[in-house]
């Protein structure tokens, strides 16, 4: 190859050519009425199909209008607030319990939770030689592709990967589900040896554990944790299990499905659609616009101050240059997000026993003023509601864990409902997501090369 060949120069001018010839005018969309998003004009989303799963309510229609109400998450219809009363009354971690019911769609018997709860731990174990040769060999500095690839790279040790019947793929679902959450620690703590420079640690599973103690056993040193810790982190997992079927990793997940693949590929899928920053990856946004301001603001407490930094981050001024509050808004939710409720509440109180409390008003006064400021700077005449985002990173930080497991963490959770959305496409769908797109290309006569 000759020493005057540049890669990057050559690469760099084919960019300049995708770039100019990408353009599609924006009234083009009207004009075929085509729905960016999958997004109706009010707002709400393009029906794709039915599921008995989850639902998602932040508004009723009424004389054609969306009204606006305060945001429920209903769990095989079972109100999220409900779910998360019951075992806060009876003093016992849920997102086990939680699993079973989105699989299968009824809540478990004590005897059927235990027995749930052991099949869950007896596979959480990985196969021999797992961590070595996929693991450790290909260091990864994003968690979310780390966990993607494991996911996939899984496939071949199973022995009969590519059925698609109902009991192999929840055979399939409950081993993922199980093993998730170790396929993350191990590769946080390849990531801290490799790229910090950090000593590892790796701790023998212990069956009795809950998921969410599982956790916090493999992340912290001395494996020390209070029941009130893992208790909040079992409700981080309850909160983010699912949401609906028209979440893009969800909905991902089920295009994916839908064509006849794998569960391991259906499931990294849902991974890589998470860790985009419009879904999943806000979390992490949220945390650094938080640094970002207590940065530039001299007290995080003054509301005058932090809605005169918020106003920048509208303007394109500060931030990270989108106009976008992180935390703020939702696609469904109108009043408020139940999800964020729970996560504020639980939040405010832990924050005030280990002093975070200046970062627990700071983001209570985000949630206030923000909806004045986009009204006022935007002009946006709706009600915008904080996320769930906004709260979540404030609780792992105060449980200990790293902004590097953010999103992951969202993962763990969400991947139950992942699993029973892809077990409801095959059993009630047989059918491959298709969807149309209209073309915009002139019809052009071909030209030999030499007169190019």
């Amino acid at each position: 190859m000759s020493n005057e060949f540049d890669p990057k120069e050559i690469l760099g001018g084919f960019t300049e050519k995708i770039g100019s010839r990408q353009e599609i005018r924006q009234s083009d969309f009207d004009r075929y009425n085509i729905k960016r998003g999958l997004r109706n004009a009010d707002g709400t989303g393009v029906m794709a199909g039915i599921t008995k799963i989850s639902s998602v309510e932040g508004y009723y229609i009424e004389d054609r209008e969306r009204v606006p109400k305060n945001g429920k998450l209903i769990y095989r219809g079972i109100d999220l607030y409900d779910l998360v009363a019951g075992c806060k009354e009876e003093d016992r971690f849920g997102y086990e319990e939680l699993i079973y019911l989105l699989l299968f769609g009824a809540l478990p018997s004590k005897k059927e939770l235990e027995d749930f709860s052991l099949l869950l731990a007896s596979y959480r174990e990985l196969p021999d030689d797992f961590v070595e040769d996929v693991i450790m060999r290909a260091p990864s500095p994003n968690i979310m592709n780390k966990m993607g690839s494991s996911v996939n790279a899984l496939y071949a040790y199973d022995e009969n990967p590519d059925d698609i019947s109902l009991g192999n793929v929840l055979r399939q679902s409950v081993m993922l589900i199980a093993q998730l959450p170790v396929i993350m620690s191990y590769a946080y703590q390849v990531k801290r040896r490799f790229y910090y420079k950090k000593s590892m640690y790796i701790h023998q599973i212990k069956p009795e554990q809950k998921t969410a103690e599982t956790i916090l056993n493999s992340l912290r040193s001395d494996r020390k944790f209070t029941d009130a810790e893992a208790k909040l982190l079992d409700l981080c997992l309850m909160i983010h299990a699912d949401h609906g079927g028209g979440n893009n990793s969800t909905f991902t997940t089920r295009c994916v499905t839908s064509s006849g693949t794998d569960t391991y590929s259906a499931i990294s899928a849902g991974i890589a659609s998470l860790k985009g920053f419009r879904h999943g990856g806000a979390n992490i946004k949220v945390a650094e616009m938080v640094e970002q301001i207590k940065e530039s603001v001299n007290d995080i407490t003054d509301e005058d101050e932090v809605e005169a930094f918020l106003r920048k981050i509208v303007r394109k001024q500060a931030g990270d240059g989108s106009g976008l509050i992180y935390g703020m808004g939702h696609a469904v939710y109108t009043l408020s997000d139940p999800r964020e409720v729970l996560l504020k509440e639980n939040a405010e109180t832990l924050a005030k026993e280990k002093g975070f409390w200046d970062d627990w008003t700071l983001l209570d006064i985000i949630e206030r003023v923000s909806p004045r400021v986009f009204k006022e700077e935007k002009g946006l005449d709706k009600n915008i509601c904080a996320n769930v985002d906004l709260y979540s990173g404030l609780i792992y930080k105060i449980l200990g864990i790293p902004m590097d497991l953010y999103t992951p963490m969202f993962a763990i959770a969400r991947v139950s409902g992942w699993c029973a959305h892809r077990i409801e496409e095959i059993a009630t769908s047989n059918k491959i997501i298709r969807p149309g797109y209209k073309s915009m290309a002139k019809n052009t006569a071909y030209i030999p090369i030499d007169l190019r």
